[in-house]
């Protein structure tokens, strides 16, 4: 899996912005901290299905650039970005869960309205985004 290394940066009385060093034309921004990482892992998605993402650059090749140590020293920071690659393609898997814990999801699925499948790719995605 993919992760960039985003650019957050706040001015007072305004919003964070979160940029990617990488990615010069994606942008986003948040209105709280919580929000920072689920608003840059959109702005990801949006700008992949129009162009393919480059191989992430280190950290240590982005804190050599001039530009990024200017802004860190103005009181910048990083934020590490999961990049979950939208792919139609569908693979069957084999997992093994305890009785109870099956049941458990089967039973948050229905209560969703979500096949087992999809429950647990759902959840999967928000622990890794979580992360």
């Amino acid at each position: 899996m993919k992760h960039f290394i985003a650019l957050v940066h706040k001015d007072e009385d305004s919003a964070f912005g979160i940029r990617f060093p990488d990615l010069s034309s994606v942008f986003s921004a948040a209105d709280t901290e919580n929000d920072l990482t689920a608003n840059a892992i959109e702005a990801l998605r949006l700008w992949a299905e129009d162009a393919d993402l480059p191989k992430p650059s280190t950290y240590r090749q982005i804190t050599e650039r001039g530009d990024i140590r200017a802004e860190l020293a103005n009181g910048a920071f990083f934020i590490r970005i999961p990049y979950i690659e939208d792919d139609t393609r569908v693979v069957r898997a084999n997992v093994t869960f305890e009785k109870g814990m099956l049941d458990a999801i089967d039973a948050a699925a229905r209560e969703r309205g979500l096949t087992r499948s999809a429950f647990l790719a759902s959840a999967a995605r928000k622990e890794i985004e979580a992360a």
